[in-house]
């Protein structure tokens, strides 16, 4: 039987480290994900770690846990989020000749899909406003996909310069500026627009 004294006891509250909360076990994913959509919406210059806590639902320390420094923070939420490997053959296998069509597809394919758009804007908006943003971008640009792409078909730099910057033009106006009729314009027309020129670079 339970004694008075003991009932009387209250038992202290439980402790917990600052910036941890309830299943803790999301928290980093909900961190990153929250960080995918302020650096797309932002920048990386404008995407403070409050504000990104806040939207995550967590204690800044928290995010300072997980991953430390906003640059760390930075590095992690725009980690190139597919496998070049599965598609960069896919861009190569065929004809020559419909490389520059392959390319362009598969770009504007990516950008389309609403899980990977926020990291390449964030990547894209940042690159205008930080170093950290636009070494990200010629990581994305050159080491994961266009260099490869040059090695394979023996392309100057010089012409892999010139696809680069009419696909990042083009991402540029359509999805981060949203300039008409860029921004509006289906997959197809341009691909039809864009797939000669590139084509004339990759020729050589």
């Amino acid at each position: 039987m339970t004694s008075p004294a003991s009932r009387d006891q209250v038992t202290p509250p439980s402790t917990r480290r600052p910036g941890r909360r309830p299943g803790q076990s999301s928290s980093r994913d909900d961190i990153l994900s929250a960080a995918r959509v302020l650096f797309g919406e932002r920048g990386y210059d404008k995407a403070s770690i409050r504000a990104i806590a806040g939207a995550a639902g967590v204690d800044p320390a928290l995010v300072h846990h997980f991953f430390g420094t906003k640059e760390d923070l930075f590095a992690a939420a725009m980690a190139f989020p597919v496998d070049t490997n599965m598609i960069i053959p896919l861009v190569l296998s065929g004809p020559r000749e419909g490389i520059g069509e392959r390319l362009v597809r598969m770009v504007l394919s990516l950008w389309s899909d609403p899980r990977l758009r926020p990291q390449f804007v964030g990547i894209i908006r940042s690159a205008t406003t930080s170093e950290m943003g636009a070494n990200r971008l010629r990581e994305f640009v050159y080491s994961q996909v266009l260099t490869r792409v040059a090695e394979e078909l023996d392309v100057p730099r010089l012409n892999i310069n010139a696809v680069a910057a009419q696909i990042v033009g083009v991402l540029m106006l359509r999805y981060v500026l949203e300039v008409e009729p860029m921004a509006s314009a289906s997959e197809q027309e341009l691909t039809e627009l864009l797939a000669p020129t590139i084509q004339r670079y990759l020729n050589g």
